[in-house]
């Protein structure tokens, strides 16, 4: 089989789908949250986790089977259910409405896979065996989370915030990638550690 195209998608404020109530389906719309999507869940039956989702108001719980329809308006869906017959009938009306498409228990099935992610504030690394090898991917997370130290994190928000200043200061493309060329060469828990004023003294004077 061919292997997937990774993507990185931005769902802000976009209504994602997901149709079940277990389990996967909990875990699932918890990593849309974590992605800013507005999340509709459709199920007779949810778990307590998804009812406290409810409660607090972060997600909307439809209790009923999934219908023709309620897929309307949205970004992307996910069928989440043990019943093949349900995620069958998801899938023809995502593929009717052009709507990507993941099915949990059968990635065959839908258009997309969830990869084994690994979140260090806005680094994100996500892992994928394109379906064939789940225990490879989680033990594979496993190893890049030990490797992200935790200067990672104050790494990427100060050279975030570096890469602002340049390109609002400086207009020569090729001045700006030598620059964080030079910023990239430099080491994780020292530049973790530096102001943005230490920077621009080290990185945009040499």
């Amino acid at each position: 089989m061919a292997p997937y195209y990774p993507l990185f998608l931005d769902l802000t404020d976009k209504l994602c789908i997901v149709v079940g109530g277990g389990a996967v389906a909990e875990r699932k719309a918890r990593g849309l949250l974590n992605a800013g999507a507005r999340v509709r869940l459709i199920s007779p039956e949810v778990t307590r986790g998804v009812r406290r989702l409810a409660r607090q108001g972060r997600i909307e719980v439809v209790s009923r089977e999934y219908q023709e329809g309620d897929l309307d308006g949205a970004a992307l869906a996910i069928a989440a259910t043990s019943a093949s017959e349900v995620n069958m009938r998801v899938k023809e009306e995502s593929k009717r409405l052009s709507i990507p498409l993941n099915v949990a228990d059968s990635p065959d099935l839908g258009d997309f896979i969830v990869p084994s992610v690994v979140r260090k504030g806005p680094v994100v690394v996500a892992v994928s065996t394109s379906g064939l090898l789940p225990v490879l991917a989680r033990r594979l997370k496993e190893e890049i989370d030990l490797k992200l130290s935790a200067d990672y994190l104050p790494y990427a928000r100060r050279v975030g915030a570096f890469r602002r200043i340049l390109i609002e200061t400086v207009h020569d493309p090729g001045k700006k990638r030598e620059i964080l060329e030079r910023v990239g060469r430099a080491d994780v828990s020292e530049v973790s550690r530096m102001t943005l004023r230490e920077m621009k003294k080290r990185f945009m004077e040499e």
